[in-house]
C-alpha cells in the first residue's frame, strides 16, 4: 500500500516541494518504508530527493530547499513484494521519451508477461523488482509510439488507453512530463483511490492529485473529486483535460480502505470513511449482542484497539449501552504494526506501541474492538497484555470478516498460511490468539455499512474475504508464486546468482551474474543505488 500525490502550482516561480512534503506527511499512514519527491523546474529540469525512511527524516528542510519548481510528484511506500531497497523508493524516472516521472499505488498481476514484453519487444531495461517501474516503462513505450517531437493531450490519452489495455491489476498513478504538466489515472475497476482538487490564487488555479481527500482539506484545496475508474486526467497551466480511456469494467473499490487503511477524515469515492466506520460499529453491535446472548456471556466494558477501531467501538458501546473506555494508551511515535515489514518486528513493536491500564481491565469481562484480524500477531499480544493486567475474560469483536485470502492488489496480506483465519473456524481463531471468544462482522453487514453512503457503487473488492478477484487472471499458480515472494520469511532476502547452469534465455535483459532480489524476476541494483536523476537525499 502506498500514497501518491501530484501538485501543479499556477505560478511556476513558487516551489511546490514544501506543500508536497506536507501532503506526504498526511499520507504517512499509507506507507512508512520510503518516500520521495521529484519536482520540475526551469527548462523542464527535474530535481529529486528520495530514500528509505519517514517523511520527516528524508524530506527535511535542507532536502526540500533543493527541490526547485512549481510542479512535482510525491510518494510514500510500503513494499508489498520484493525488496525494501533504496532503489525502489519512488517516484521513478525515465528520460525517454520526453522525460517522465511516475508514482504508483497498487499491484499488477501480469508482471511476468509484461517483463517479457519489455525485454523482448520494447527493449526497455527494468532496473528494480517494482511493478511501478514496469508501469512507467509501459507508459513510456506507448508514448514513444507517437514518434512526435512534441506531444499533446490526445497523444497522452492514447498512450494511457494502450497501457490499460495491456496490463491487469490495481493501479492509481500520478505522472509528470517535463515542462508539460501532471497526469493521473486509475485502473478500470477503480480498486485503488486517487482524486483531485483545486485552489484559487491571485494568478490562477493550483491543482492537486492525492490518494485521499485529507490532503486537499489540509492544504486549502476544494472541490474534491475522485478520478473515475479507467479515466485519465491531464493538468497543465493552460487547463484541465479528462477522458475515459479504459474499457468498461465493474467498479469495485477496495473495501479494506474503509476498514483500515484510509484516514477517518478522508472521503473516498463519495463515502466518508468516518461515517462508514460508525455504521460498522452499529452493525457489529447487533452481531455481538446475538452471540453473547447465545453463549450466556456478559461484558463489563468496551475497549478499542487504537486507533482505527475507535469510531466503530464507540458506536458499538452506545448501541449495546455498555461503558466505553480507553484501556490502551498508545505511544504515537511508533508506526502502524500491520504495515511494518516482518512478523517478529510487528510482534516486538506491539508492546512498545501500547500500554494496558490495569484499572480498566482488572476483574472485568472486556470486549476488545479491532478493525480486523490479519496475521493475529498483534491481536495475540494485545489479548495477553489485557490478561496480564487482570482481565477475567477477553472477547474480541472484529469490524471485518475473517481474512482467509491473499490480497493481490497492493496490500501486504501475503501468504494465506500466515493469515490466522486461514484453515480455521471462529473457535480455532479464538484459541490461536488466546481470546475467550471472537465475533466477526458478517460480509453483507460490512458491505452495507460502506455502500449506504454511496448506493451507486454496487460492488466492492472483498477478495481477502471471499477469494474472488474482480480483475480475473488470479489462479492457484499465480497465488503460489506471489506467496513465495511476499512471505515474511523470504521478504528482503537476496539470492546471488552465480550464473552456473543459466541459459541465455534466463538472463534478464541480457546480463549475466547479477544480484537479484527475490521478486518478479527483474534485476535490481544494490540497496544504495538510484538510477537516472541526481538524488539530493543526505547531501549537505
Amino acid at each position: 500500500m502506498c500514497g501518491i500525490l501530484g501538485l501543479l502550482l499556477h505560478d511556476p516561480l513558487v516551489d511546490a516541494a514544501p506543500e508536497i512534503s506536507e501532503g506526504l506527511s498526511l499520507l504517512q499512514h499509507r506507507g512508512q518504508d520510503a518516500c520521495g519527491i521529484v519536482t520540475c523546474g526551469p527548462k523542464g529540469r527535474f530535481f529529486q530527493c528520495k530514500a528509505n525512511g519517514m517523511v520527516r527524516d528524508v524530506l527535511d528542510e535542507k532536502a526540500i530547499a533543493k527541490l526547485i519548481g512549481g510542479m512535482g510528484v510525491g510518494h510514500v511506500r510500503y513494499p508489498t513484494a520484493g525488496s525494501s531497497d533504496h532503489a525502489e523508493a519512488q517516484p521513478f524516472y525515465v528520460n525517454s521519451p520526453y522525460g517522465i516521472v511516475f508514482a504508483h499505488n497498487g499491484n499488477l498481476i501480469d508482471s511476468p508477461s509484461l517483463l517479457h514484453f519489455m525485454d523482448a519487444t520494447a527493449h526497455r531495461h527494468i532496473n528494480t523488482s517494482s511493478d511501478s517501474e514496469l508501469l512507467l516503462n509501459l507508459f513510456a513505450d506507448h508514448l514513444q509510439k507517437t514518434g512526435k517531437f512534441r506531444i499533446n493531450e490526445d497523444d497522452i490519452f492514447t498512450a494511457i488507453g494502450g497501457l490499460m489495455g495491456q496490463c491487469t491489476g490495481a493501479y492509481a498513478c500520478v505522472a509528470m512530463l517535463a515542462g508539460f504538466g501532471v497526469i493521473a489515472f486509475r485502473d478500470p475497476n477503480g480498486i485503488r483511490p486517487v482524486g483531485m482538487a483545486s485552489r484559487k490564487t491571485d494568478t490562477g488555479r493550483d491543482y492537486l492529485f492525492a490518494s485521499e481527500s485529507i490532503v486537499a482539506d489540509a492544504l486549502g484545496f476544494s472541490g474534491w473529486e475522485d478520478v473515475k475508474p479507467g479515466e485519465a486526467v491531464i493538468i497543465t497551466r493552460s487547463g484541465v483535460s479528462r477522458k475515459q480511456v479504459g474499457a468498461h469494467a465493474t467498479f469495485a473499490p477496495d473495501i479494506f480502505e474503509f476498514v483500515y487503511f484510509a484516514r477517518p477524515d478522508s472521503v473516498l469515492d463519495g463515502i466518508s470513511v468516518y461515517r462508514s466506520r460508525m455504521a460498522m460499529g452499529d452493525a457489529l453491535a447487533v452481531e455481538v449482542d446475538k452471540v453473547l446472548k447465545e453463549r450466556g456471556i456478559t461484558v463489563d466494558v468496551v475497549i478499542p484497539v487504537p486507533d482505527t477501531s475507535r469510531v466503530a467501538a464507540l458506536n458499538l458501546a452506545q448501541k449495546l449501552k455498555l461503558p466505553y473506555r480507553e484501556g490502551f494508551i498508545k505511544n504515537r511515535y511508533v508506526g502502524r504494526t500491520f504495515i511494518m515489514p516482518g512478523q517478529q518486528l510487528r510482534r516486538k513493536n506491539v508492546r512498545r506501541k501500547l500500554n494496558a491500564m490495569a484499572l480498566e481491565f482488572s476483574g472485568k469481562n472486556v470486549l476488545l474492538v479491532d478493525d480486523s484480524i490479519v496475521r493475529g500477531t498483534t491481536s495475540e499480544e494485545i489479548i495477553q497484555m489485557a490478561k496480564d493486567v487482570g482481565a477475567k475474560k477477553v472477547i474480541v469483536a472484529s469490524c471485518a470478516p475473517p481474512i482467509r485470502h491473499s490480497n493481490v492488489y497492493g496490500i501486504d496480506m501475503p501468504s494465506r498460511t500466515e493469515l490466522v483465519a486461514y484453515g480455521r473456524n471462529t473457535e480455532e481463531i479464538a484459541e490461536a490468539i488466546g481470546a475467550d471468544l471472537v465475533v466477526f462482522q458478517t460480509l453483507p453487514d460490512l458491505i452495507a455499512s460502506v455502500r449506504q453512503f454511496n448506493p451507486s457503487i454496487s460492488t466492492f473488492d472483498c477478495s481477502v474475504f471471499t477469494g474472488e478477484y474482480v480483475t480475473g487472471g488470479v489462479n492457484e499458480e499465480y497465488l503460489h508464486r506471489l506467496e513465495s515472494l511476499r512471505a515474511d520469511n523470504v521478504k528482503n532476502k537476496v539470492a546471488v546468482n552465480s550464473g552456473e547452469g543459466q541459459s541465455e534465455g534466463s538472463r534478464a535483459n541480457g546480463f549475466h551474474n547479477r544480484v537479484n532480489i527475490v521478486a518478479s524476476g527483474a534485476p535490481v541494483n544494490g540497496a544504495d543505488d538510484t538510477v537516472g536523476l541526481h538524488n539530493t537525499w543526505n547531501i549537505s
